[in-house]
């Protein structure tokens, strides 16, 4: 990580414990816990924020909001993320093949055509948010989306949005696509919750 002092200071908390337990271990961790392990009120109020976002009950499944994450994630180039949040989402749709190939050849991937148009608008998000305008939500709605679905669309791309500038500004570094695996499959189980 860039900033030693917060990769080196956890404090007191559930990730401090997961670091701790990781290290003693000889296990690869992500480094996103030594951000949330630095300032434990912040990553307690991220991450409830988080888990309500992405794994509460709505009407858009979880692991489309976990694609949503990937995707969103790989168009910003946080590879860290992309990768993290693929995993979760390749837990939960149990077909590794069709989630990177959303990911990197949307157009050309099996996805439905419905889930495709709300990744495409999780792209003009990502990419040009301030251009967003009521026929963007007429084609969502064309697609059968409903406005409940697309506000949590909304909030996941802009979640991701967020976390990958904070952990690719702070340098945290993607792990062995085995650690991401046994992570991700934890995080799809679970949710974003430590306690």
């Amino acid at each position: 990580m860039f900033l030693r002092d917060v990769e080196n200071n956890p404090q007191p908390s559930p990730y401090f414990d997961l670091i701790a337990a990781a290290n003693s271990s000889g296990m690869e961790y992500w480094r996103i816990w030594n951000l949330l392990a630095f300032r434990p009120r912040i990553a307690e109020h991220l991450c409830r924020l988080s888990h309500e976002i992405m794994f509460e009950e709505a009407p858009i499944s979880t692991a489309l909001r976990e694609l949503i994450a990937a995707y969103t994630s790989s168009l910003n180039g946080c590879e860290f993320c992309m990768k993290a949040h693929a995993a979760v989402a390749v837990h939960l749709y149990k077909d590794e093949a069709l989630v990177w190939s959303a990911i990197h050849d949307l157009e050309g991937s099996s996805l439905p055509e419905k889930d495709k148009e709300i990744l495409r608008f999780a792209g003009k998000i990502t990419l040009k948010s301030g251009t967003i305008d009521e026929q963007d939500i007429a084609a969502l709605h064309a697609a059968g989306w409903d406005d409940t679905s697309i506000f949590y669309a909304i909030a996941a791309c802009a979640l991701f949005n967020f976390y990958n500038r904070f952990v690719s500004a702070n340098g945290v570094k993607p792990v062995s696509d085995q650690a991401f695996r046994r992570l991700g499959a934890r995080m799809a189980e679970k949710g974003y919750i430590r306690e």
